[in-house]
């Protein structure tokens, strides 16, 4: 089986780009690929759950809604970097994140790394 690291750095709102890599990391977790998922800079919003989609306010819809259903595809644990620990948009409560050193050691473990 192919192991997949996909590292994502666009923000929840930002644009459809964020939901399209959320759903094609989804389809292949689906079709038997070991995916992880890395969250970098903005993308730590994705975190956020308890936001609400406002059709008047957003023009795309929310991308953290994916996120959430992420043990539904064995995507769990979602990666952060040990630095970003102390960030606002990483809640103590989020049960799924596993913190991580980036190094090009970790990244020998993937046989691809997808970075959107």
């Amino acid at each position: 089986m192919k192991s997949v690291l996909v590292i994502l750095t666009k923000s929840n709102l930002n644009s459809l780009q964020i939901y399209e890599s959320l759903s094609a990391t989804m389809v292949l977790a689906t079709f038997g690929c070991d995916v992880k998922v890395l969250l970098q800079d903005a993308a730590l919003n994705l975190l956020k759950s308890e936001l609400q989609f406002n059709s008047l306010k957003h023009a795309f819809k929310l991308a953290s809604n994916l996120v959430d259903s992420f043990e539904f595809y064995d995507l769990s644990p979602i990666y952060l970097e040990k630095h970003q620990q102390s960030h606002l948009d990483v809640f103590k409560n989020h049960p799924d994140i596993e913190f991580i050193e980036l190094n090009s050691q970790f990244i020998k473990q993937f046989d691809h790394v997808l970075y959107w």
